[in-house]
């Protein structure tokens, strides 16, 4: 289960997606998009192509998987799997935080410059 949880007056409520769905009478909007960035050459991930090659380049290879929605990267050299929506629209910053957590020197989340 996935989302946030609301405890108010002694009863406990899920909020799915609290990015949509007010909270409260609140709506909670990330007013600034993220985007990833390749630190080494500080390039913008735009598409899984650039990301693919960027992570191959440090170790990750493609992960074969059943479930046709998802692209996955596995390093050898430990237990961390990457697991991203085939789609890149619906590539989120909980994606890219993932990323960065698992290549700390090379990848960085920045807010969009608008």
């Amino acid at each position: 289960m996935s989302g946030v949880w609301i405890f108010k007056n002694g009863v406990a409520r899920l909020v799915p997606n609290p990015m949509t769905e007010p909270i409260d009478g609140v709506e909670i909007s990330s007013s600034k998009r993220k985007v990833l960035v390749y630190l080494p050459t500080g390039e913008v991930i735009t598409s899984y192509g650039d990301l693919d090659q960027k992570l191959l380049g440090l170790g990750w290879e493609r992960y074969p998987n059943e479930d046709p929605d998802l692209l996955q990267f596995h390093k050898s050299s430990s237990a961390h799997l990457i697991s991203l929506p085939r789609d890149f629209s619906k590539f989120k910053s909980m994606h890219m935080y993932d990323i960065v957590y698992k290549n700390r020197s090379c990848f960085e989340v920045r807010d969009l410059s608008t």
